[in-house]
């Protein structure tokens, strides 16, 4: 039988994507070459690197509160922070790049999504929260985010949360609002409100882009590298605008009992809190799925009162022990779904 040059080939090409398709787990959704929410081979490295990407997220209340004590504003912090990261990655970033520019562009939208989302408005909105209602209510209004990524994947891609990742969602949030001890909150401003909600729906897309891997990943160092650099204009375009004040200052500040020049806490800022924690962090979401990943990620909270209570003598509450126990039960419920 005689064949036209070619056309065999597509058939025989589609014959097997179809087949491949088919032969996917039936809550696996294929999406330009990537799997969308489930977890990827390498699930162990994956819960390492989230941990790992957790407590250096983790650390950032120390530095951050150094620098605001001895008169910073929190986005004058967070702008030095962002912007010492993207000087910190450009070295590693410009050495994968090369031979590679043609992958930076193809993913150019994805890392300014990245950038202005998942870095600066993310930022903006959880300090804007902070500045008008209690931290506490705020940043568990951000960690709703978590919920928003699993009504996205049922929502865009048919993964409807079945009964262990809601068991899972509702342990984490309890025990988060325990972790946080709302019990001494003061008033709630519906504007702050609605800053923290921003915050949350920017950290839900942060999960999904950061799980996002295409056909050709583009490595983690250079898509931090790159949401820094765009999270850094943004964030100095906030400050020019007066939406994030930007203050700053040179003054020695008071870091676990000593005190440290400034640069002390901004490089613990920059290059732990920042560099370290998104890099780690996007290498956690692209093993784990972007639901698990952002349930890991929640971990944060854990490692933020266990280096208050180990550096600062802040020693935790029965009811912040007993909510860190229904975040690490939550986290397990929705490990076992996904297995």
């Amino acid at each position: 039988m005689s064949s036209v040059p070619g056309v065999d080939d597509r058939t025989e090409s589609a014959t097997r994507t179809a087949a491949n398709r088919s032969a996917a787990p039936a809550d696996t959704v294929l999406d330009g070459g990537a799997l969308v929410g489930r977890p990827r081979p390498g699930r162990g490295a994956g819960l390492a690197f989230g941990l790992l990407s957790a407590a250096a997220f983790g650390t950032s209340g120390t530095f951050g509160s150094a620098l605001i004590d001895a008169g910073w504003s929190p986005a004058g912090a967070v702008l030095a922070r962002v912007s010492v990261a993207a000087l910190v990655l450009t070295g590693p970033a410009l050495v994968q790049l090369r031979g590679r520019w043609t992958l930076l562009r193809r993913w150019g939208w994805r890392t300014v999504a990245y950038g202005f989302v998942g870095v600066a408005t993310c930022q903006l909105g959880y300090f804007n929260a902070i500045s008008r209602m209690p931290v506490g209510i705020a940043l568990l209004l951000e960690y709703m985010g978590i919920l928003l990524v699993v009504g996205w994947l049922w929502a865009r891609h048919g993964q409807r949360p079945r009964r262990l990742t809601v068991a899972g969602g509702a342990a984490a949030i309890g025990g988060l609002a325990l972790m946080l001890d709302l019990s001494g909150a003061g008033g709630i401003s519906p504007v702050g409100v609605l800053w923290a909600l921003l915050a949350a729906v920017s950290m839900a897309i942060y999960f999904v882009l950061s799980a996002w891997s295409g056909a050709e990943p583009l490595p983690p160092v250079i898509m931090t590298w790159g949401g820094m650099v765009v999270g850094s204009v943004a964030l100095a375009a906030f400050g020019l605008t007066g939406l994030a004040p930007l203050k700053f200052s040179a003054a020695d500040v008071t870091l676990f009992s000593h005190r440290v020049s400034w640069v002390v806490p901004v490089l613990g800022l920059s290059v732990l809190a920042a560099a370290f924690a998104y890099v780690t962090g996007i290498g956690a979401a692209r093993r784990l799925g972007a639901k698990l990943g952002s349930f890991v990620a929640m971990a944060e909270v854990l490692f933020a009162t266990a280096f208050a209570w180990v550096l600062l003598r802040q020693v935790p509450s029965t009811m912040q022990f007993l909510g860190g126990a229904l975040i690490l039960l939550g986290v397990v419920l929705v490990r076992l779904d996904e297995a």
